[in-house]
């Protein structure tokens, strides 16, 4: 069996609504390539997306001090419709329930693809990615968003920011640093990096929008992204 984990962030699913083109897209590619060869299996846990952000920006606005762990579980929730959208588009090959506890004893994997949104509060669904990597004996998470490389800083205010091929866990850390905010805008999350870096996990960062680039990563070609941990 050739299991892989893809962390299908928010930002593609739903950047401002659910993105049918892309979904549509995806479908075709991810049940090509399991066609292919009927040992292969996916991990698809789903981001919050624009659910998330809006939620939880109407919570912050009427509630200045609303608490990290309520506006967490808002994102929550969010990423909970998200991972139903992914279970429901890939019915047939997804036939377990959606996953919202990575080490819940009732978790079953019969299908193709298993599908999973958020867990609790105090980090994102990449850190889900990584419990359920580590369930299921992956050491390989892509992680898809819609950036296509991880950079030296944010392009988006650092003029000189450069973009990484290839960065150890040390290093990505030393950029990330080490706590959780609820809506943090990070390539991989804090938590989600110490627990891959402690397990020997290597982690892909690409754009998902870029349906050939994913096919690439998954059939292990020549593709464009920023390698974490190699």
């Amino acid at each position: 069996m050739k299991l892989t984990v893809i962390s299908v962030g928010g930002s593609i699913i739903a950047p401002d609504r659910p993105d049918y083109a892309f979904l549509s897209a995806f479908r075709k590619m991810i049940t090509e390539y399991l066609d292919a060869d009927s040992g292969r299996k996916l991990v698809f846990v789903a981001g919050g997306g624009a659910p998330a952000r809006v939620y939880q920006d109407a919570l912050r606005q009427v509630r200045d001090d609303a608490a990290p762990e309520l506006q967490d579980w808002l994102g929550i929730k969010a990423t909970h419709l998200n991972g139903m959208l992914l279970r429901a588009v890939f019915d047939g090959y997804a036939t377990d329930d959606l996953v919202t506890d990575p080490e819940s004893e009732d978790v079953s994997f019969t299908g193709r693809i298993l599908t999973a949104g958020g867990w609790k509060p105090g980090f994102s669904t990449d850190t889900d990615a990584v419990y359920l990597a580590r369930r299921f004996g992956g050491k390989t998470i892509i992680n898809l968003s819609n950036i296509r490389k991880v950079y030296t800083a944010d392009p988006k205010k650092d003029p000189d920011a450069k973009p990484l091929d290839s960065i150890s866990w040390r290093s990505f850390r030393a950029m990330v640093g080490s706590e959780w905010n609820p809506g943090l805008n990070a390539p991989f999350d804090p938590i989600a990096s110490a627990i891959a870096e402690k397990e020997g996990m290597k982690v892909i960062c690409a754009d998902g929008r870029d349906i050939a680039n994913t096919l690439a990563i998954l059939e292990g070609r020549e593709f464009t992204g920023t390698v974490i941990g190699a």
